[in-house]
């Protein structure tokens, strides 16, 4: 057995409330058969551009008390929001004022106690393929997390911040963390998450989050993260559409030492609609994964998908994105755009678009592109007297402008904007040594 997995299953048998909501033996079932698969390899398609041997040899502690953080990490996150340090909900820095009519947000360990049929289905999902390791960690050890669940009458409102901080502590912490969102039929809802760099530290985070969406609910969800340039994050979200269904998001992913995210997305119901975008920022020694699995199920179905990554410094990206289009699904109209851009020569930068369809009355496109900014555009700016790192960064931010256009709120979209510029023009400044 490795080094990881033997050391995240010692602490099986002290997890707090791991019986509650009568979960004990679906949790052992997943941490035996877990434990049985062992983690995955490079020959693992799924996990083979996704490098685990460092990983594997480590060790780490199990969440303890949550560390002091600097207050002014959260001056710009406003409420409601729930906030998470090192895998711990903090009730003196959460503020659940203004949470939307109709809207019920509760941490999952409050859930657990009570033995809420809700937090029983948040875990219960079982995770059966090999690669699926880390699910099934994450069902057998999660206690925590946010249960976020929008009535009928819910009709949007102040988004609803989740907020993980990412915090120095005397020893390299490993959480697990089970989220789920559910919205009924006709809600209307917003979230936005914010993975936060709260200080250096090489913590492991490992978090699961089901989404469903009933029919004719809408959706926008924005995932920011950002968090210390030495965690290690592995992060899937499984979303599920009913009939009329409206799935808005963007996920920029601007930290962290080792990300991956898988997001599978389930169109069920019929005229369902998704439109996932995001942005990828590999610089420095990053290493980013963004697994995308799209399946439609049924008529009249449509995804957009816009998808924009960057290599610098000897930075890594790999993006993944699937589409299934099933027999049956006629009408669907499925759209892909991964483009990605090399600002150095270490950096690399892998795409693998894919597109299976089993229907025939359908529009499908496809298509991933790797390049170096145009030295036309570079030349023209400089002839206008805007120095080379000032222009770098104006024609980086440019080129990633295209996937904000997800957000529909112009008021979110002009702050994720900003905060993407500002990530960037540091990169860039960094590439080119100021």
């Amino acid at each position: 057995m490795s080094a990881l997995m033997e050391n995240l299953a010692r602490g099986f048998d002290a997890l707090p409330g791991r019986d509650a909501a009568g979960l004990g033996p679906l949790r052992q079932e997943a941490l035996a058969s877990a434990l049985r698969d062992g983690l995955p390899g490079p020959r693992t398609e799924a996990w083979k551009y996704t490098p685990l041997r460092a990983l594997d040899r480590r060790s780490f502690a199990p969440v303890g008390q949550a560390p002091a953080v600097d207050p002014a990490l959260l001056a710009d996150i406003p409420a409601p929001r729930l906030v998470f340090v090192n895998g711990r909900y903090d009730a003196s820095r959460s503020d659940l004022s203004g949470l939307p009519a109709d809207v019920d947000a509760h941490p999952l360990s409050e859930l657990l106690e009570k033995g809420d049929p809700a937090a029983a289905a948040a875990l219960s999902h079982r995770y059966q393929a090999p690669a699926e390791v880390f699910a099934r960690l994450n069902t057998a050890l999660a206690t925590e997390g946010v249960v976020l669940r929008a009535g009928t009458a819910a009709r949007g409102g102040n988004p609803v911040r989740l907020v993980f901080i990412g915090a120095p502590d005397a020893e390299d912490r490993a959480w697990h963390l089970r989220h789920r969102i559910e919205l009924a039929p006709g809600a209307q809802l917003d979230v936005i998450e914010h993975l936060v760099d709260g200080g250096a530290h090489r913590h492991l985070a490992n978090s699961v989050m089901q989404v469903e969406v009933g029919d004719a609910a809408r959706l926008r969800h924005a995932r920011l993260q950002q968090d210390s340039t030495g965690a290690t994050l592995l992060h899937r979200t499984d979303a599920v559409l009913g009939a009329d269904a409206e799935y808005r998001r963007i996920d920029l992913e601007l930290g962290a030492a080792l990300s991956r995210h898988e997001l599978n997305i389930a169109l069920r119901g019929e005229r369902a609609h998704v439109h996932a975008n995001g942005v990828l920022l590999a610089d420095g020694r990053r290493h980013l994964d963004t697994r995308l699995g799209v399946d439609h199920d049924t008529r009249d179905s449509r995804s957009e998908l816009t998808w924009r990554g960057i290599g610098a410094d000897r930075g890594k990206a790999v993006f993944h994105g699937g589409i299934l289009i099933r027999e049956g699904a006629d009408g669907t109209d499925a759209n892909l755009s991964n483009k990605n851009l090399l600002l150095s020569e270490g950096a690399e930068i892998d795409t693998q678009p894919m597109l299976v369809i089993h229907a025939d009355e359908v529009q499908a496109a496809h298509g991933a592109t790797v390049g170096q900014l145009d030295p036309t555009a570079m030349f023209y700016l400089r002839s206008r007297g805007i120095p080379a790192e000032r222009a770098r960064a104006l024609l980086t931010a440019a080129f990633c402008r295209e996937p904000l256009s997800v957000i529909d709120k112009q008021g979110v979209r002009d702050a994720v904007g900003a905060r993407l510029d500002e990530v960037l023009l540091r990169s860039v400044a960094a590439e080119m040594g100021a």
